[in-house]
């Protein structure tokens, strides 16, 4: 499971980690943790992740960025960063022990970007250090999440025509994730949703974007090719109504056999 919790002590307060706990994963990957290891620790404390194993890598500003992978199971190795983002609270990955099987999970939160601005030149370095990983990982039981600040085509962005030249819609990122799927990474969602508009994972706080469905999908769950031939299921955790969100995004779940 897959969540941008925009603050992991916002969504304490308002139910996400119940919302999550309910779910049963094995694996849960957040980003947008905006914590240290020690506010981490207080805001899963009296919840069932009190008692999970950990890998955290907070970025050094603080109350930004920063990613998690969480597990009941033993987490056997931990890899935080990617060369040039050592400490961006962007990346880490946690070789996680599930019986019998050994898998990477990566927690992954790209930039937002903004076109032609330098903003935007780092997110291209980083998707650029972000293939490059995923290249030495595609040989794997592999599974890399997280939020990428980017729709792929049309299908995942409600108002594409209104963002073209936009970061998120720009066809240089949408690029590095076509390179990847041509590679053998599997965009899971995607590929058991089909051929349809959406399903969206983000809408902003503002206006009618949520009841409207005006939302733009940019929270992926990529398998490496050996467990795509796993997939059981999927959810898109869309909260039932505005109210009832706990962030603006919604959590993504895929069941592997």
């Amino acid at each position: 499971m897959s969540a941008n919790v925009n603050g992991i002590r916002a969504a304490a307060r308002r139910g996400g980690l119940e919302w999550l706990a309910a779910q049963d994963a094995d694996v849960l990957a957040l980003q947008e943790v905006r914590a240290s290891g020690e506010q981490l620790t207080a805001a899963v404390r009296g919840t069932v992740f009190e008692a999970w194993e950990v890998a955290h890598a907070p970025a050094a500003a603080a109350g930004r960025a920063g990613v998690a992978v969480l597990s009941p199971h033993p987490i056997t190795g931990i890899v935080v960063g990617l060369p040039g983002f050592e400490d961006a609270g962007r990346w880490v990955e946690a070789t996680v022990a599930v019986g019998d099987a050994s898998i990477t999970v990566v927690s992954a939160y790209v930039h937002t970007g903004e076109a032609g601005t330098s903003k935007q030149d780092e997110k291209f370095a980083f998707l650029e250090a972000m293939g490059a990983r995923m290249a030495q990982l595609l040989d794997r039981d592999a599974v890399v999440t997280g939020d990428f600040n980017i729709c792929h085509t049309p299908r995942d962005l409600k108002n594409w025509k209104g963002n073209r030249g936009k970061a998120g819609f720009l066809p240089e990122e949408q690029k590095h994730l076509t390179t990847w799927f041509e590679t053998g990474w599997v965009d899971v969602v995607r590929e058991r949703a089909g051929d349809v508009d959406g399903p969206y994972t983000w809408w902003s706080w503002r206006g009618k974007a949520f009841d409207n469905d005006s939302g733009w999908r940019i929270d992926y769950v990529l398998d490496s090719p050996s467990l795509a031939s796993r997939i059981d299921a999927h959810l898109i955790g869309r909260a039932a109504s505005y109210s009832e969100r706990w962030s603006d995004h919604a959590a993504v779940v895929v069941d592997h056999s």
